[in-house]
């Protein structure tokens, strides 16, 4: 009876053992759809973070995150993660960040092991501040967003960020392109992190007008 009463203890809950594992991660649900039109799973895409954790995590590293959760995949619905209180894998940094009215707890990422957590996590968007934790208050890039209308081809896109590169080298400023994960292109300037928010926000939106 004690043998029969443990099998079924055992039948009812999952085995902890069958758990894969990603750079030292364990991912729960592997088989969980996250791309529904590619079919990408949860553990396909760990498996992609890891491999380019090395190009990532230069990128990420010391900057608190926003992001955008789909627990169930992209189909099925997302919602923007500003503040984290809800449980993160311990490789996952956690940091308390003054705001106007109240203290915001941020995650940041700071290793692979930490990159495919946010995986784990069902993440699917990883936005990142313009500044680095130890100098919140003064960002070290600015963004230059091009996100085109609808009916605004790619090649005019390219020309854009073309436009806005050629631009910020006659004020001396070098940059680069990166993607967006949508249909734009972000051309990012790393600055000296010695102004803060406003002044940068002036000054890119003088260039862009």
């Amino acid at each position: 009876p004690r043998a029969h009463a443990s099998s079924a203890r055992s039948a009812g809950r999952p085995d902890r053992r069958a758990v894969p594992s990603v750079a030292g991660v364990p991912i729960t649900h592997p088989d969980r759809v996250m791309f529904p039109d590619s079919g990408l799973t949860k553990i396909d895409l760990a498996h992609y973070y890891e491999r380019i954790a090395d190009w990532m995590v230069p990128h990420v590293a010391g900057r608190p995150l926003t992001l955008v959760r789909c627990p169930t995949g992209l189909a099925t619905g997302c919602f923007f993660m500003k503040h984290s209180k809800v449980w993160a894998p311990p490789a996952l940094r956690r940091v308390a960040i003054q705001e106007k009215t109240k203290v915001g707890d941020y995650l940041i990422a700071e290793n692979p092991a930490a990159v495919v957590s946010l995986v784990q996590m069902d993440v699917l968007e990883i936005h990142t501040w313009n500044s680095r934790i130890d100098h919140v208050e003064r960002p070290d890039r600015i963004v230059f967003d091009i996100d085109p209308g609808s009916q605004v081809p790619w090649k005019k896109v390219v020309e854009s960020a073309r436009l806005v590169r050629r631009m910020l080298e006659t004020l001396g400023l070098a940059s680069f392109v990166k993607t967006t994960g949508g249909k734009g292109l972000h051309v990012v300037v790393p600055v000296v992190p010695r102004d803060d928010w406003k002044a940068c926000l002036e000054f890119s939106r003088a260039l862009a007008e």
